[in-house]
């Protein structure tokens, strides 16, 4: 533990250096860092923020990446953003092992949800009315607020076309649906999607519930053979977020600017994601997967298994902060106001 935390010093104390006003022209440079290739959609988002940054602040902000894991690592960005191993990064509260569990049960409340701008608009309203999610992001300044694509189910030897077809199934999924998956008679398994294709590969698990880009950006087609249309439900959550102590060095305007630019990149995010999932699901079916229904009568028992799950699930939440009921029935009236078409959902906050 101890020699971990003096490496950790070192390179916070080597990229901090770096984030220093360090060009002729005075230039401030900021480092971000992802656990994502240059490639991958969430990263090809990431450019073009960087982009929008430089250009707008006339090159008075400039962004340093490091990709691929390099610097930070999905399970403990938001403590080594804390603690400035980079000013900038991509965090993922749903795979935050302690200290998030607002954050990631959350994400299973969004049953009846339509699309990923309403997921991203419902949690800011969440957000602004629960402080329990606002106190797991202490030392961090959220600059973009991540939605994503509906998952399906990805196996390797047979389809789910019925309910009955996922008992047994050793499946990878969310956190947020664990319990669902649960109660749907599979064997759920939590790792980060890294480890996916490594563990059907070796028949460790028998597939993973995710949406179809993951057949191409983490090559998922080359180990699978079916992708079945059983929808879940899925929440917004926050993902770039910035250091609480490098964001209170930046001059006010380069602050607004900054704020200014999360819509830039949840827009960018929302491009590619859905982007992602088409081109995933046409190299998908170049590879041979087949694509297979799911009984539309089974997608409304799946919705209600979903429903309870997430109930009691924020009933479970209150052991660790009051409201988790409260916070489901709350999420819930927010995309039931979103689907009658109001789209003002905190008028308070200038929506």
């Amino acid at each position: 533990m101890k020699r971990r935390m003096l490496l950790l010093g070192l390179a916070a104390a080597a990229l901090a250096a770096c984030a220093r006003p360090a060009t002729e022209d005075g230039a401030i440079i900021l480092t971000y860092a992802t656990p994502y290739p240059p490639t991958h959609p969430f990263s090809r988002a990431d450019i073009t923020w960087m982009r929008w940054v430089e250009e707008r602040s006339n090159g008075r902000l400039r962004i340093r990446p490091y990709w691929s894991g390099g610097a930070i690592s999905s399970e403990s960005s938001m403590i080594e953003i804390r603690h400035g191993i980079v000013d900038i990064g991509l965090i993922t509260p749903i795979y935050t092992r302690g200290g998030a569990h607002a954050q990631r049960t959350q994400t299973g409340f969004y049953g009846g949800v339509r699309a990923m701008q309403d997921q991203v608009d419902v949690y800011k309203c969440l957000e602004r009315d629960f402080p329990a999610l606002r106190n797991e992001l202490v030392g961090l300044h959220v600059i973009a607020v991540q939605g994503g694509n509906f998952p399906g189910v990805l196996t390797r030897g047979r389809p789910i076309r019925r309910l009955e077809d996922f008992r047994g199934m050793r499946l990878r999924g969310p956190t947020e649906i664990v319990h669902v998956l649960r109660d749907l008679g599979a064997d759920p398994v939590e790792l980060p999607m890294g480890d996916v294709y490594s563990a059907m590969a070796k028949n460790v698990i028998d597939g993973v519930v995710t949406a179809t880009d993951a057949l191409r950006s983490l090559h998922l087609a080359e180990v699978s053979n079916y992708f079945s249309y059983a929808r879940f439900p899925r929440g917004a959550y926050p993902a770039r977020a910035m250091s609480a102590k490098k964001w209170a060095l930046l001059p006010p305007d380069l602050q607004a600017l900054l704020t200014e630019s999360g819509l830039v990149w949840e827009e960018a995010m929302r491009v590619e994601i859905e982007g992602a999932q088409e081109t995933g699901a046409a190299y998908g079916r170049s590879k041979g997967v087949q694509f297979v229904a799911f009984d539309a009568a089974d997608q409304t028992r799946l919705d209600e298994v979903y429903s309870r799950s997430a109930l009691q699930t924020a009933r479970a939440l209150e052991a660790y902060t009051p409201n988790g009921v409260q916070m489901y029935r709350r999420t819930q009236e927010l995309v039931a106001l979103r689907n009658s078409g109001v789209q003002a959902l905190c008028p308070a906050e200038g929506g």
